[in-house]
């Protein structure tokens, strides 16, 4: 039986605004507030809110359609703060139990090209905010802009995930289909879902050029050979109200979907179900590939010196940033590393929003100066220390937490092996325990007639003031 897997991404750009030279050192705030709050009630108001509701509606007529969500926190805070109506249909859609939330990281930035402990931080920061947000765990991940290659899938893996969605790319696939499940090269632990381009794009993309029905995309589907079971449609949920004008009828294409995909035979999963089944192989990935541009790669954040600048230099202080534990430090890390401040340097044609920038120069520089005062501001936790004393404090710091990550995996392990050598003598031992509990409550009738005793002296002891 054929599925579709269908995810959407929920990000918001945190707009900086226009931060001069003489600033640095002066003013520690970066951001557009302005800006900020009218572009997220933009959204929500023409995009989230109508598409949600539509997604809600199918859920609740259509009791096998699912669907996945990825949030970055960032657009989280920014949702809960200016657009908490946002929030509370995610819930209201959690709650059909119809849906999934993948995790990514906190930022949506590019710490899994630069730095693995950043990198690793974020993504739990992520997870530990959607289990308290939506009550579960995730399971399956998904990178900033489906960044992947064969070491961030190991790393991913070791973080303890079964799957990871990732784009189906020319270069990675030659002539295999995306439409099975893969697993990764480097640890065949970690399930690989690949996005297939060209139907996702028939809607995130070409829709309002290309006026597409319903029946005719699922007849699509349907024709796809014969063990090619696996759909995936990945895109973004401002796909519907901002990319495409809802009055162009995209979101009746998308209500229609459920229905005519059961009269085809055409069922729904979930990321985590997918990655349940067994792999047909493994994609080797050795060069990191995104959903972006034609080259489905990196080009568009680090294609030129003034992007690789920018990124090299913020990510030099990653490791001060991620130990300090400065709560304001890190909001304003959190924002800095996110990916759309690169790409707003691109020198590549066909880049056509750059938020308040005039062009790539303009981007550049105005990153640069915010840079520079953060990068001052996180030096200043360690009061004046050199590089080498920090970089030698920031070593030390880490090689102590794996001393005592190895150590309780150590007596872990440990306790494991008594238990299995020493069966009987823990055995013994659990009875013994629950005995004791049985007679603390006998130990305690033996004193009780003291207690009204006690009480007399207290009585005793208040009286003497009255006399006086």
């Amino acid at each position: 039986m054929k599925k579709i897997c269908l995810y959407f991404e929920i990000h918001q750009i945190i707009h900086l605004k226009r931060y001069r030279f003489f600033d640095i050192g002066r003013d520690h705030y970066y951001y557009d507030d302005y800006e900020n709050e009218r572009s997220i009630n933009d959204i929500a108001e023409r995009s989230y809110v109508p598409a949600l509701q539509a997604l809600i509606q199918m859920c609740k007529e259509n009791p096998e359609f699912k669907v996945a969500f990825s949030l970055s926190g960032c657009g989280l805070e920014q949702l809960e703060f200016h657009a908490p109506q946002v929030v509370d249909l995610l819930q209201e859609i959690n709650a059909t139990g119809q849906v999934e939330f993948l995790c990514e990281p906190y930022s949506h930035g590019l710490a899994s090209l630069a730095n693995e402990e950043s990198f690793a931080a974020e993504v739990k920061r992520m997870s530990d905010t959607i289990q308290e947000k939506f009550g579960k765990r995730p399971t399956v991940f998904r990178n900033s802009s489906l960044i992947y290659n064969d070491e961030i899938g190991a790393q991913v893996a070791a973080m303890g995930f079964k799957g990871m969605i990732t784009e189906g790319a020319k270069q990675i696939l030659g002539w295999k289909s995306p439409h099975y499940i893969y697993n990764c090269a480097s640890d065949p632990r970690l399930k690989l879902l690949l996005r297939d381009i060209s139907l996702s794009e028939d809607i995130t993309e070409r829709f309002t050029s290309n006026p597409l029905m319903a029946d005719q995309w699922l007849d699509w589907i349907a024709s796809t050979p014969e063990g090619e079971n696996v759909i995936n449609i990945f895109g973004e949920l401002v796909t519907f109200g901002i990319f495409h004008p809802l009055q162009g009828g995209i979101l009746e294409f998308l209500k229609a979907i459920p229905a005519l995909a059961k009269e085809r035979g055409i069922g729904f999963a979930l990321p985590s179900e997918l990655c349940e089944e067994n792999s047909v192989g493994s994609i080797e990935v050795p060069y990191s590939i995104s959903w972006v541009d034609e080259e489905r790669d990196t080009s568009c954040w680090l294609g030129n010196a003034m992007q690789r600048e920018a990124f090299n230099k913020l990510y030099s202080i990653a490791d001060r940033v991620r130990v300090s534990g400065d709560r304001r430090i890190q909001m304003d890390w959190d924002s800095l590393q996110a990916s759309n401040n690169f790409r707003f340097m691109t020198t590549k044609p066909g880049m056509q929003y750059r938020g308040i920038y005039d062009g790539p120069y303009d981007a550049f520089t105005n990153y640069m100066n915010i840079l520079g005062d953060f990068i001052a501001r996180v030096n200043n936790l360690y009061g004046g220390a050199d590089n080498e004393e920090i970089d030698g404090l920031i070593t030390l710091i880490k090689n102590q937490g794996d001393e005592i990550e190895a150590k309780d995996k150590e007596i872990e392990r440990l306790r494991k092996k008594l238990e299995k050598l020493n069966p009987t003598e823990v055995a013994e031992k659990k009875p013994a325990k629950k005995t004791c509990k049985k007679a603390e409550p006998k130990a305690e009738a033996a004193p009780a007639p003291e207690k009204p005793a006690k009480k007399a002296c207290v009585k005793k002891s208040s009286a003497k003031p009255a006399k006086k």
